[in-house]
């Protein structure tokens, strides 16, 4: 702060200047004054320039406060005629509190829409007003705002119901019409309205400003000097790269400072780069000119005078002045309007709103975002004067968009971005359509900015250059602009709206015509296609389009005469685009079975077709209306249906249809893939509405007016299958074998595709106008046939269904009627399964099935008629009726043009020899039949006695060819075919048409006898049906007898060969079960009944050694594990961590020299070792690492991208499980120890040891001086002979083979190299002690997870986990055998001495500062290092036992000094059951209680003090008993495999303790009294005590993941006030939680960065090294996205614990849904991190999903 102080030293006569000034007599002179706006503005000349911009750093703190005094103040005394404090709370008190909320959204702010009551899509509420309204109760929709838009809460317009919320209620005793100005003085009125136009018009003459060097007149400065600024502006051509490289270049600054001008560039808009005379920024000027020049413009730069940027700065301030003053009261607002609005001299467009919209595509952004601001607190507020800014608005609409299209802002900078405020109130919008003409505006303003057209007038966008493309982009803004002004639908029509909308539909038919025909295809014979065309902007324009079309469909329904205006417009539009298609198309006549139809010649296959048809499927859509809406009924005089040319209607769609099939039949394969990408979207859910479906409806009508004959004539025509059908014999197969392979096959898919087509055309009547059908029928068939293919979850349904123009489906209102919901587990999601009697409506020819699809649906219905015992048939559903319009379309179904097609198809199947028929082919002629019949029985039942019924199909099926040829009928031809052994899956299907046959004669009979009330024809059908059940009943039976015998044969089978090799059998068995199996002859002799894990009277497994056989999974050798042997290894993963840190605050050490020798009891971190369990020979590993090495060389050479493991940091991933491993573990036999019952006990065990610590510093300061080896000489030492059987001379032999030293040295080098962050070195002392501080870090963190788990100590890991525990602590008791002997002697003397003080070690730091389970296991492990020079006899055993009594008596006093609360009042007496475990404990506290005084606090409850030491002391001894259960090999008592009440028992025998542990100190109280007063008289003991904070108590808390709120929107709403801690109250883009510690961070942006390690970190990984040691579980609060990170280079995204009421989650927020926390799915995060395996999760990831590993995870 100082260095900015002395930029800007002020001088003194300035200061007296600021110091004499009055705001109150200014504002005094000024209402004196004749001309105000020449005095306001003298007033600014004068001091602007002295408070902003007078130097190159901005100071924006004085600045403000400067501005505030001597510039606003005035002008508030002025506005108020008082003490604006005073005036301005005035106003606020008799201020009405406006109804709209108008609150403006920041970035990531959360927004709420109601999708029951909102208007559209754009109506949002803010998170207050939502929380106060009704709509929380409805299903609403939450989003992250891009900031800008503002809250419509009081809106009524912008909701269907519940307008209001709590907060915004308006009073029903107010009669708020009157004019808010009727509260206001008139002279109030004259002095706002004099200064706010004056400084409205100097902000917006400064703002506009475009000379660099002058002022305008009346503001030029007193004095001017020769100060200048290098201006950079913002563009979006440049990126951040080029913007940092060229500013480092042009004004000489670093990497960081360039960083910070770039990001306030791209924040602002602007940013000065370099202060001082004209020449010195001209020059910097010039280089960035010529340095971003060279691909594309060069960035705008600008030499700008001190004096203008100080005026603009001061006029930005002045508008937010203005915004923040008009809060204040609904009249200062208004009168604000009216300045804004009112016209100046010129006249049109003169306005200052007017200007400042004119002049926005030349501000920058700063500028823009402040009066955008503006606009929206007065103008959008205000509903009077809204009006007429939206007419003003509407008027300038054609150049704001050139504007905006020729600009390169986001359009969420441009004040055309307004337009969403304007256009979606429907009041306005209407009103602008009819009094501005908006509608056909805007569509004129699109054609005129899409210049590029073919001859016929149709859009090219084949040879578009960069820059129209960009354009086109831009220009797609106006359909959205489009889309909000249709979006809401009128109720009332005036005769004004219906000649305006009709203009505005004949610009839109004019658009559309520029579309029908575009981009044409013509098939490529011979070779393939050299460049593939560009398709993509078609149909982005179609997709833009789609809702539009459907919405002018809607405006035209709802109105009748608007409706037939419209019909005859679209049809006079499409005989226009049709009068220039007529190609030379030749007239040709087709004949068939007795019929004959004119039409043109026209091969798919030759000419060109076009799949861009919005003028036929428009009329297409208005043809379905007429129908639904019974105009073509009521009116048909008005209506042109009689000139109507059906063969001309449906001659385009149909070649549309024919071009998909002949796709799918492989004939346009040489086309490449932009014509199979346009089919793929012409059949997609997004475009489908108004592309495939309408051409189906195109279809269905033109047939409707047509003779069925003449349509399907066409129809063969067009798909060139003329020939194959009308020859006279067809039947008998045009028998050319000679024919092409290929053509055969072609005809084949043709002919399925055009019977395809015509059960399409015939039985689609789900579209209310077609079939007489409602709505919702439409979309629950759609679901229906989505669930016949799987089960399928909400958000698959929502995609498979189309949405409307307010992103709805619609699907909720009707999806419990046709399905039933099924919550998901921890994984996986809801899923939606189909009602059982909703099966029946399938139709395998659904139309929107794809291929895939439809063959999935078909397997999968079969499969459920199987398991429900019907027959596999999949007859067609019943379908409705047709509405009047379409009735004729079923005549298709008997007429004779398509009996002859059914019949030969037949005929081919009955004599299969030829090529050219297939069975799905057969399939469909199967499923016509079946509708025809369902049609006919359809109209039998619904037929009254007096009308004859008109459709007889059963008879036309039964009658044979004529007389020459003599062909079969088609009822024959299926008999013949029942019995075809080629066709069984068709028999059942074949055998329903049978019995629908059968069942319609006997109706017909009956109604031809006489109408009898009982339908015999059913009772027919049952027994038919009934006999059918009972066979397959019996048939089934008697496959699950097979079933069963199989089964049964089999066991014995296997039961038999367990016999044969019953010892293979039992000796895998007995090596599975080597820890746990206690058998007969190992069982522990009587005299030592129970299990001990420690100590001389350790359980011992019998039978000499247990042998260990281990596979290799690289070689599959089996091999033994012996000392001497092989080594054998397992993969393993060692890695810091911070999971059981109770203390994340502490700084890193210095990993070179801290000494990690005690662990301090907050763990604040570890190293933990975790492995997959697999077992490998060593030199197999490194055979195998050897070559994941070599390999790694050669990628890094051809492509540089990161593996997911990193071989330079000796990753690698398990051969077998690919599970990342950086080590392995050797496995080592258990030790041989031997044991004579005599050991000395507790005070002799001590005293020799004792001995043998003299004995060895004298040997080590012998050795010191003459760097001799330590030889006999030392015998010779007075100061300490060595006790008896002590012999220092001797080295002990090493009884491991080479290899296995090898690995044993290659484990704790990793561990080393790992724990504490350097480069490894296999001599350094410290080794040893990491190998045995992450052995009981890892057994620590285990023993944590069995308790949060509530599992028991023993028997309930995963053998992986026991085999890593188990070689954890095998190797560290032989990793002293690798390190020098004395280092490791000089390691146990040190660590003894924390706990038994020695006077030649300095420092042994104070038993508080120490955990406990560490130190046992490292003076346990190190402890042979001593006892191998021993030849005493004294056991290990022992000693072992000894360690764990003293190590546990110094933990109980640890627990006693830090653990006890203070006391409770409850005394609470267990009854003697522990009554001398409570007394014993009270003396023993008492004890210390002399020794240390006032530090602790009085206790009489005994049996409190033991409960908190029996749960303080339980980790430790559960600890204990693995580690020496897996370092001994005894097997676990049966106690501990449980979960129970004897564990305190079973843990205290198991490891040798009295289950009072007081007894320990008790009994050896000569010995202990004085160590507890050594431990107590430690001069860091009394600081700790009095510091309560740092201390840890007992039993230390499982860490877990913070608290997280139950609803998402409450994260959100955190998240976007949430400001960037670098950026100076900037919002952050992406806010992440660290689930660790709570921290929000600021990630992905460059403000954040910082440097680890010589790299450029994200602000997420910086914090994984601070928090996590560097392992990170992060939630990306605006994605809700988990993100686990480890290390730079690693990462993965994982499933949020957040689930909508769909059991889904939402990455990513798309859907909107409501979020609520899955506590579950939480857990299970939680366990992960707690068992160390995010790393590992995070290595499955990347290498299931190759596009994670190329992510910069190290930027996040």
């Amino acid at each position: 702060m100082a260095a900015a102080e002395t930029d800007r030293e002020v001088p003194s006569a300035l200061c007296s200047e600021f110091l004499n000034f009055s705001a109150k007599d200014t504002a005094a002179k000024w209402l004196q004054a004749i001309d105000l706006p020449k005095e306001v503005y003298q007033h600014l000349a004068r001091y602007v320039p002295k408070i902003y911009c007078l130097g190159p750093n901005l100071n924006p703190q004085s600045e403000d406060l400067l501005a505030q005094l001597l510039l606003q103040a005035p002008l508030e005394w002025y506005l108020c005629g008082e003490e604006p404090s005073l005036g301005l709370a005035k106003l606020e008190q008799s201020n009405q509190p406006s109804q709209l909320c108008g609150h403006v959204f920041k970035v990531g702010e959360p927004t709420y829409s109601c999708r029951e009551c909102a208007a559209d899509p754009t109506c949002v509420l803010c998170m207050q007003c939502f929380l106060g309204s009704v709509h929380k109760e409805h299903r609403y929709r939450m989003t992250t705002s891009g900031g800008g838009g503002f809250c419509d809460c009081g809106d009524t317009e912008a909701w269907k119901k519940g307008p209001y919320c709590q907060k915004h209620e308006p009073n029903i005793s107010d009669s708020s019409q009157e004019d808010p100005l009727a509260n206001l003085s008139a002279d109030m009125i004259a002095r706002t309205y004099n200064i706010f136009s004056i400084i409205l018009k100097y902000a917006v003459d400064m703002l506009t400003w475009d000379k660099e060097d002058e002022l305008p007149q009346g503001l030029e400065p007193p004095e001017r000097g020769d100060t200048y600024y290098c201006m950079l502006f913002n563009d979006e051509v440049h990126t951040y790269e080029q913007v940092i490289y060229t500013l480092q270049k042009a004004v000489n600054c670093t990497q960081k400072e360039a960083v910070s001008f770039a990001t306030t560039v791209d924040r602002d808009g602007r940013k000065s780069v370099r202060y001082g005379d004209f020449q010195f920024c001209e020059q910097a000027k010039s280089v960035i000119v010529r340095n971003t020049s060279r691909q594309t413009k060069p960035l705008r730069v600008q030499v700008m005078h001190s004096s203008v940027v100080a005026h603009q700065c001061f006029a930005l301030k002045a508008l937010t002045w203005l915004g923040q003053i008009i809060r204040y009261s609904d009249a200062l607002r208004r009168i604000l309007c009216q300045v804004g609005l009112q016209k100046g001299p010129e006249g049109e467009n003169s306005s200052l709103v007017d200007t400042l919209m004119l002049c926005d595509s030349k501000m920058w952004k700063g500028a823009r975002n402040v009066y955008h601001q503006l606009f929206m607190s007065s103008l959008l507020m205000d509903l009077k004067y809204k009006k007429q800014f939206a007419i003003q608005f509407a008027k300038n609409y054609e150049r704001l968009q050139s504007d905006y299209v020729k600009d390169d802002h986001d359009r969420e900078f441009s004040v055309t971005d307004l337009s969403v405020q304007i256009f979606t109130v429907p009041s306005l919008a209407r009103m602008l359509i009819t009094e501005e003409n908006l509608m056909t505006t805007i569509i004129r303003t699109f054609l005129d900015h899409l210049r590029h057209r073919d001859l016929q007038g149709r859009f090219q966008f084949e040879r578009y250059t960069a820059q129209q493309a960009f354009k086109f982009r831009r220009v797609q803004s106006l359909i959205g602009d489009l889309k909000y002004v249709l979006i809401s639908c009128p109720t009332e029509w005036t005769d004004k709206l219906r000649e305006k909308f009709l203009e505005g539909l004949d610009a839109f038919l004019e658009l559309l015509k520029c579309m029908q025909g575009m981009d044409p295809v013509v098939r490529q014979v011979g070779q393939h296609i050299e460049m593939e065309p560009e398709w993509e902007a078609a149909f982005t324009l179609q997709m833009k389009l789609t809702h539009i079309i459907s919405m002018m469909q809607e405006w035209c329904a709802s109105d009748e005469r608007v409706l037939i205006e419209a019909y005859k417009k679209c049809l006079t539009a499409l005989t226009h685009c049709h009068s220039g298609f007529t190609d030379g198309e030749q007239p040709i006549t087709l004949s068939m079975c007795g019929h004959s139809v004119d039409t043109i010649r026209y091969c798919v296959s030759q000419e060109k077709v076009s799949i861009h048809l919005p003028v036929s499927r428009l009329l297409a859509g208005l043809h379905v209306l007429l129908s639904k809406s019974e105009v073509a009924y009521r009116f048909p005089e008005q209506l042109p249906l009689s000139e109507l040319s059906p063969p001309m209607l449906i001659e385009h769609p149909l070649r549309c249809l024919v071009l998909c099939a002949q796709v799918h039949a492989g004939m346009w394969r040489r086309n490449g893939f932009s014509l199979v990408n346009q089919i793929y979207y012409y059949h997609n859910v997004k475009c489908r509405v108004e592309m495939f479906d309408k051409d189906l409806m195109m279809l269905q009508a033109g047939a409707s007016m047509m003779d069925p004959n003449h349509f399907l004539m066409i129809v063969l025509s067009r798909f060139e299958l003329f020939h194959i059908f009308s020859s006279a014999d067809c039947r008998k197969r045009y028998n050319r074998e000679s024919a092409n392979k290929d053509v055969v096959q072609q005809n084949s898919t043709l002919i399925e595709e055009m019977l395809h087509l015509i059960i399409m055309v015939v039985g689609e009547r789900f579209a209310p106008g077609i079939g007489q059908v409602e709505n919702c029928d439409e979309l629950k068939r759609e679901i229906v046939h989505q669930l016949c293919i799987r089960p399928m979850a909400h958000s698959e349904l929502v995609k498979a269904l189309p949405e409307n123009e307010n992103k709805e489906t619609g699907m909720e209102r009707v999806i419990d009627s046709v399905a039933l919901f099924k919550k998901p587990g921890v994984t996986g999601r809801g899923l939606y399964e189909l009602r059982p009697e909703c099966a029946k409506q399938f139709n395998l020819y659904f139309h929107h099935y794809s291929r895939a699809d439809q063959s999935k649906a078909e397997e999968a219905q079969r499969k459920l008629k199987r398991q429900n015992g019907e027959d596999s048939a999949l007859p067609p559903p019943v379908l409705p009726p047709f509405c009047q319009l379409f009735a004729s379309l079923v005549n298709i179904l008997q007429c004779d043009v398509l009996l002859g097609m059914l019949g030969a198809v037949l005929q081919w199947a009955v004599e299969p020899s030829g090529g050219h028929w297939s069975e799905s082919m057969l399939q469909r002629v199967l499923h016509l039949i079946g509708m025809a019949l369902l049609e006919e029985q359809q109209q039998l039942e619904s037929s009254s006695e007096d009308n004859e019924v008109t459709f007889n199909f059963t008879l036309k099926i039964s009658r044979p060819g004529e007389a020459p040829s003599n062909t079969p009928s088609i009822l024959a031809l299926l008999e013949t075919l029942q019995n075809a052994p080629h066709l069984e899956v068709h028999k059942d299907m074949i055998r329903w048409i049978l019995k629908m046959v059968g069942s319609i004669k006997t109706m017909r009979e009956r109604t031809a006898a006489a109408p009898s009330p009982e339908g015999s024809g059913h009772c027919q059908e049952q027994t038919v049906r009934d006999k059918d059940k009972a066979e397959r009943k019996r048939k089934a039976e008697m496959a699950r007898l097979r079933r069963e015998k199989i089964m049964a044969q089999m066991s014995e089978m296997q039961r038999h060969f367990i016999n044969e090799n019953k010892e293979l059998f039992q000796q895998s068995l007995e090596e599975l079960d080597a820890s746990t199996s206690s058998s007969q002859e190992h069982s522990p002799s009587s005299w030592d009944s129970a299990l001990v894990c420690v100590g001389p009277r350790r359980w011992r497994a019998g039978g000499g050694e247990r042998r260990q056989l281990v596979t290799c999974i690289l070689c599959q050798e089996e091999q033994e594990i012996r000392p001497d042997g092989r080594a054998m290894v397992l993969a393993a993963f060692v890695q810091r961590s911070t999971v059981m840190s109770k203390n994340r605050k502490r700084p890193p050490h210095n990993p070179e020299s801290y000494d990690p020798l005690f662990m301090h009891p907050d763990l604040s971190f570890g190293t933990h070792t975790g492995s997959c369990g697999h077992i490998m020979h060593s030199h197999c590993w490194q055979r195998y690492f050897e070559a994941v090495q070599a390999k790694e060389q050669r990628r890094q050479q051809r492509l540089r991208v990161h593996t997911s493991y990193d071989v330079e940091n000796g990753e690698f991933l398990c051969p077998l499980c690919e599970c990342l491993s950086n080590t392995v573990i050797p496995l080592l036999p258990l030790t041989k120890t031997s044991c004579s019952s005599e050991q000395p006990g507790l005070s002799l065990w001590l005293n020799t040891t004792s001995q043998q610590i003299k004995a060895l510093h004298s040997a080590q300061r012998k050795a010191k001086p003459t760097n001799a080896a330590v030889t006999s000489e030392t015998q010779t030492v007075e100061d300490y002979p060595p006790p008896e059987g002590f012999r220092l001379d001797h080295t002990p032999v090493n009884p491991y083979s080479s290899s296995i030293k090898e690995m044993l040295t290659t484990f704790g080098t990793a561990t080393y190299k790992v724990g504490l962050k350097v480069h490894p070195n296999e001599q350094d002392p410290r080794v040893p002690i990491m190998c045995w501080g992450s052995c009981a870090y890892t057994i620590q963190s285990i023993e944590r997870l069995l308790v949060d788990e509530e599992k028991p100590l023993f028997g309930s890991l995963p053998c992986r986990q026991d085999d890593c525990l188990r070689s954890l602590a095998r190797f560290g008791s032989a990793c002293w055998s690798v390190s020098s002997l004395s280092t490791v002697q000089s390691h146990f003397i040190r660590l003894l001495s924390a706990l038994v003080p020695d006077p030649q070690v300095e420092n042994s730091p104070c038993i508080v500062d120490v955990d406990m389970f560490h130190l046992l296991v490292s003076l346990v492990l190190s402890y042979p290092a001593v006892h191998c020079q021993d030849s005493s006899g004294l056991s290990v055993d022992a000693a072992q036992l000894h360690l764990l009594h003293l190590v546990t008596v110094a933990h109980l006093v640890q627990i006693l000094l830090t653990s006890v609360p203070v006391e409770l009042t409850m005394e609470q007496e267990s009854g003697g059951v522990e009554r001398e475990e409570e007394e014993s404990v009270g003396l023993l506290y008492n004890t210390l209680k002399t020794h240390l005084g006032s530090g602790l606090h009085e206790m009489s409850s005994g049996w409190h003090l033991w409960r908190c030491v029996k749960t303080g002391i339980l980790p430790f001894l559960r600890g204990a008993a693995l580690f020496f259960h897996h370092l001994s090999g005894v097997p676990a008592p049966p106690e501990l495999q449980a979960l129970g009440a004897g564990e305190w028992e079973a843990l205290c025998t198991y490891l040798c303790l009295p289950p009072n542990l007081l007894q320990l100190y008790y009994i050896h109280k000569e010995v202990l009294e004085p160590l507890l007063q050594g431990w107590c008289s430690h001069p860091v003991m009394r600081q700790c005590l009095q510091a309560p904070k740092t201390l840890i108590s007992y039993p230390r808390e499982s860490n877990r993941l913070i608290e997280l709120p139950e609803d998402y929107s409450a994260l959100i709403n955190q998240a976007s006030s949430f400001t960037c801690p670098k950026s100076g109250g900037d919002k952050s883009r992406a806010p992440t939680l660290c689930l660790v510690c709570g921290t929000m961070l600021c990630s992905q942006s460059y403000c954040c960065q910082t440097e680890l390690e010589g790299e450029d970190v994200g602000a997420c990984t910086a914090h994984t090294f601070a928090c996590g040691a560097g392992v990170g579980i992060f939630l990306r609060v605006r994605e809700s996205q988990v993100l686990f990170l480890a290390g730079k280079t690693k990462g993965c995204f994982y499933a949020p614990p957040y689930l909508d009421d769909y059991g889904e989650t939402d990455q990513g927020l798309r859907r909107g849904n409501p979020l609520h926390l899955c506590r579950e799915r939480y857990r299970k995060i939680q366990k992960l991190w707690r068992q160390h395996s995010i790393t590992e999760e995070i290595g499955h990831a990347q290498e299931a999903n190759q596009t994670l590993v190329g992510i910069d995870w190290q930027h996040l």
